[in-house]
């Protein structure tokens, strides 16, 4: 796939001594923007994932009139989370 370019930003000289002081060692000013690119990215992907999620419970929610404890739902995900430690214990035990 050809690369694409993004537009050319223009920011402060303070701005960019700082950053450039802060990379560290082999990382390039370009790598740190594109780095920084990606993660606000996935961050805002995620973030309208959740929302998307949030407003397809509050509609059903208003459709139905049916609503889970919090404590309910805050209880299956601490097994949810507990189990996958215990997948990913067991994965990492058998990678050593």
């Amino acid at each position: 796939m050809k690369s694409a370019i993004l537009p050319h930003v223009c920011v402060e000289p303070e701005l960019r001594a700082e950053l450039e002081s802060l990379l560290r060692d082999g990382e390039s000013l370009p790598g740190f923007i594109e780095d920084s690119v990606r993660s606000a990215v996935a961050y805002r992907r995620a973030e309208a994932e959740f929302h998307a999620r949030g407003e397809a419970a509050w509609q059903a929610y208003s459709r139905t009139g049916v609503a889970h404890p919090a404590g309910e739902v805050i209880g299956e995900m601490r097994q949810r989370l507990e189990s996958r430690r215990k997948q990913l214990g067991v994965a990492q035990a058998k990678a050593r």
